[in-house]
């Protein structure tokens, strides 16, 4: 598969079972009612939650898979289990995108340590709008996320890691109503694992590679 540019913005996410799921359709239900101009978990959106995101070298994508692949031949992903214990969100302006937030274990760092350290030799410190899925109607890439993905190593890994499930956008005000209401936490683990190119608002926009 040819990429127009030298470097693409990758994901590594690990997909939810269907607790995790149907939770966040809830919630994605939710908020389109009240900012109908959101996204709907589909395709291109689809619930995960990152682990790592990095720019890597186009030319060495088989390579990433393949030292990913390594890493994940250890791990079985039905045994991480996470709690998810509230809801958040990033501002931008008046609106935020919103998500349900997870408790990281020791095993889930240890697997994001390890996938740090096997793309390393393949990452470039940062990359343009070209690196990313874009549409004619949304070409250029926010600022603010090519820096997110330049720097999620070390800003937003290890101790400053924040397993989350990205549901949706709406209007600050009502997701601060939202955030201040009880939140029922639930227990859930994973079904599987893949690289996804990276889209706006940082969305797992396109599956790369994928593992079961």
């Amino acid at each position: 598969m040819k990429h127009p540019s030298a470097t693409v913005a990758i994901d590594f996410l690990l997909e939810p079972d269907s607790t995790m799921q149907e939770h966040a359709e809830a919630n994605n239900a939710r908020l389109r009612k009240v900012f109908p101009k959101g996204f709907a978990l589909d395709a291109t959106h689809r619930p995960h939650v990152t682990l790592l995101q990095r720019f890597v070298r186009t030319a060495d994508l088989d390579k990433v898979y393949a030292a990913v692949g390594s890493v994940l031949a250890g791990v079985r992903l039905g045994d991480i289990r996470l709690e998810a214990f509230k809801y958040y969100y990033i501002p931008s302006q008046d609106i935020g995108l919103a998500g349900i937030v997870a408790k990281p274990t020791a095993q889930l760092l240890e697997l994001q340590q390890a996938l740090i350290e096997a793309v390393t030799p393949f990452t470039v410190e940062t990359g343009d709008s070209a690196a990313f899925v874009t549409t004619p109607e949304d070409p250029v890439i926010d600022p603010a996320l090519i820096q997110y993905v330049s720097v999620f190593v070390p800003k937003a890994s290890g101790e400053h890691f924040n397993p989350h499930v990205t549901t949706g956008v709406a209007a600050r005000k009502y997701l601060d109503t939202m955030l201040a209401e009880p939140f029922e936490p639930f227990g859930f683990s994973f079904k599987g694992a893949a690289i996804y190119h990276l889209g706006q608002f940082g969305t797992a926009a396109k599956q790369l590679k994928a593992w079961d």
